[in-house]
């Protein structure tokens, strides 16, 4: 993989990891057009990589948060912040289960499998259309919300689903601040990705050659600034409630994805 391949995959992550576009399927249709031969024996250690990337970048835009969060957990008290904590850990419960027991199956729609891409795109613009017209959004996360909200965060394993799309929008339509639910669904994915990085690498399924820490540092550096800006944008966006053009963004690309895999 040349540097430049690497920064333009490592763009993609950082940006389609907050921005509710799906970061799986980009990066599927980012190596469909790189072609396969760009990705090499090293391409799963490039992916933890970005994915740890990604997830620093949202420790650093939430660091006050998290922070309190801490110091909350220190007090050992069932308060707000051991609330958060147990939601945040019942909501990783799904996804979990489904990357554990179907891993092989997933794996399986992960290797060029644009159609599929496409027509996972289309769903995520549909969710995001409803969350944007959805109105009284104006509750706190509860317990069994938290629990629907990681089920979609389990769907959204599959590539073209667009996990913050997914969260954001299921928390949305049952009636959460739009603040909040942007909140909870980037923390939500932290324990997640770095579970996902210490299984890999206590796993044994890493390897990198030595001449591989030039694209994996370059890859790292796009997907971890391009990421703090992204989540710092999403975070306004959703305020706002501006889901509507990446609903739009993914009709097109779920469109040019199935017409692409169609015919080539």
């Amino acid at each position: 993989m040349e540097i430049i391949d690497a920064i333009f995959l490592g763009i993609i992550q950082g940006l389609t990891e907050f921005l509710p576009v799906s970061s799986s399927g980009h990066l599927e249709l980012g190596k469909a057009i790189l072609g396969e031969s760009k990705m090499p024996a090293e391409g799963l250690m490039f992916t933890v990589v970005v994915h740890f990337a990604t997830a620093l970048s949202t420790i650093i835009v939430f660091r006050k948060d998290i922070g309190e969060i801490l110091a909350g957990l220190f007090k050992f008290q069932w308060n707000e912040e051991t609330k958060f904590v147990a939601k945040i850990a019942l909501s990783m419960i799904p996804a979990a289960i489904v990357g554990l027991v179907f891993e092989e199956e997933l794996e399986t729609l992960f290797g060029g499998q644009i159609i599929f891409v496409g027509c996972m795109l289309i769903l995520t613009a549909v969710l995001l259309y409803m969350a944007d017209k959805a109105k009284f959004t104006n509750q706190p996360v509860s317990f069994g919300q938290a629990l629907i909200i990681g089920i979609a965060q389990a769907i959204a394993i599959l590539p073209g689903i667009s996990r913050s799309g997914a969260t954001i929008s299921t928390s949305v339509l049952l009636g959460i601040d739009k603040g909040k639910a942007a909140r909870f669904s980037f923390l939500m994915v932290v324990p997640l990705i770095l579970g996902k990085i210490a299984k890999d690498i206590l796993g044994g399924e890493l390897s990198m050659q030595t001449e591989g820490f030039g694209y994996l540092g370059a890859g790292f550096l796009a997907a971890f600034v391009s990421g703090i800006v992204a989540c710092t944008w999403m975070i306004k966006l959703v305020k706002k409630s501006k889901l509507s053009y990446f609903s739009i963004y993914c009709l097109i690309v779920g469109v040019i994805a199935i017409i692409a895999g169609l015919y080539l």
